[in-house]
């Protein structure tokens, strides 16, 4: 049968760990990335730690052993605290030196070098399964996408369990116990788990890396709103809920009154300053359920899960917030004011429907004396019966309606 030397495979496994951790260490620096910062630390002090304890052995003395166990523990520490940094959260420094004072306190009051082992055994498996929890509160991932990075921990913390317990209770005399078929087992799923880890890592670290892009072409950068892009994909999302539900759902579009005459007099920057301002407006009037975007210049929409009478309601309210803003310029005093139109459907409207019908409205509250909220009468009957509708307007009062 081919044999296995445990300190080659000890040995082997650092040297992984190490490769692996100067490469975290370095993306994490190029990325500015705090979180691979810690993985990468807690790799190179790991393999750096059961390095010299796998050379020297016996021959370096029992502080000096003492030493290298505990930056060990404080290597999977680092670990956990690593999880609770890439998901937003503080470090916890208690957490991380509890294990390596545990581990001294048991080596020096507990003789039974057995029941050593076994503390030694908890205190890495703790320090996974606190990994794992932290991953599995991660609540942004679909399970489909998470099961990697909690599985990959929780497999390392019952590996190191498994040998270590059994060799133990079960041979707890026997002097060739570091040679034995556990023990060489654990070397092999040392490199193992610090290969997946990195990839679990890395998988992560991509995720996040496309949710933001993602996310940035999704939103206007100016007001901090959805985009036209953005507010079209999450109204469709909304409007199959609420449809699958049988709840109407009603659409608004708002546009800021003399806006070009605004920029004219004071200023782009003053103009940048009033889309900003109507932003908040509009976001501080509506519940956490309703939807709102920027769809162009000074145009504006929402869509609430709701009846058209309460949209109605929303409306005049955020017009009132809106005008009362007393915005004062070294020029003079700024006219804040905004026409609204209101549309609502039955559950499963159409968003490009219930925007056209909304359209309408706002014309008629532009062509009505503008700062004002009007409600569509009734839905069009289409989308191409609309524009013939609207073919003739002025091109200041066609508004064309966001598309998915």
């Amino acid at each position: 049968m081919m044999s296995f030397d445990t300190s080659t495979l000890y040995l082997f496994a650092t040297m992984v760990a190490s490769m692996l951790g100067a490469m975290l260490l370095l993306f994490g620096r190029q990325e500015s990335i705090p979180a691979l910062k810690w993985w990468g630390t807690a790799y190179l002090l790991g393999a750096a730690s059961v390095a010299l304890w796998t050379i020297g052995g016996p021959a370096l003395g029992a502080p000096v052993l003492l030493g290298l166990h505990a930056v060990g523990f404080a290597a999977c520490g680092m670990v956990w605290n690593a999880s609770r940094i890439f998901h937003g959260r503080k470090p916890n420094l208690p957490g991380l030196v509890l294990g390596p004072i545990a581990w001294i306190g048991a080596v020096t009051t507990v003789e039974d070098p057995a029941l050593r082992l076994i503390i030694g055994a908890a205190i890495v498996a703790i320090y996974a399964a606190l990994t794992a929890a932290e991953l599995w509160s991660e609540r942004r991932r679909a399970m489909q996408k998470r099961w990697p990075a909690i599985v990959v921990p929780v497999v390392h913390g019952c590996a190191l369990m498994i040998p270590i317990l059994i060799g133990a209770l079960l041979r707890p005399h026997d002097e060739n116990f570091a040679s034995s078929f556990w023990v060489t087992l654990f070397a092999i799923e040392l490199v193992l788990y610090a290969i997946g880890t990195v990839f679990v890592i890395f998988m992560m670290v991509s995720d996040r890396a496309v949710a933001v892009h993602k996310t940035a072409a999704s939103i206007d950068p100016l007001s901090g709103m959805l985009n036209r892009r953005g507010f079209s994909e999450a109204c469709a999302r909304v409007i199959e809920r609420e449809a699958t539900a049988g709840r109407p759902v009603t659409v608004m579009i708002f546009d800021i009154d003399h806006f070009k005459s605004i920029n004219d007099r004071f200023g782009h920057p003053a103009g940048d300053e009033i889309l900003k301002l109507f932003s908040a407006v509009v976001v501080n009037n509506l519940r956490i359920s309703d939807l709102s975007g920027r769809i162009g210049g000074e145009e504006f929409a929402a869509l609430l899960p709701c009846s058209l009478e309460e949209g109605v309601l929303v409306a005049e309210r955020v017009r009132e917030a809106f005008e009362s803003s007393n915005i004062v310029c070294e020029e003079g005093a700024v006219d804040t004011t905004v026409s609204i139109g209101v549309a609502g459907g039955p559950a499963g409207t159409e968003l490009e429907v219930l925007l056209a019908s909304a359209d309408t409205a706002l014309y008629q509250a532009k062509r009505g004396g503008r700062n004002r909220v009007e409600a569509a009468e009734e839905l069009p009957l289409s989308l191409e019966n609309w524009r013939r509708k609207t073919a003739g307007l002025p091109a200041s009062a066609r508004h064309k309606p966001v598309t998915a």
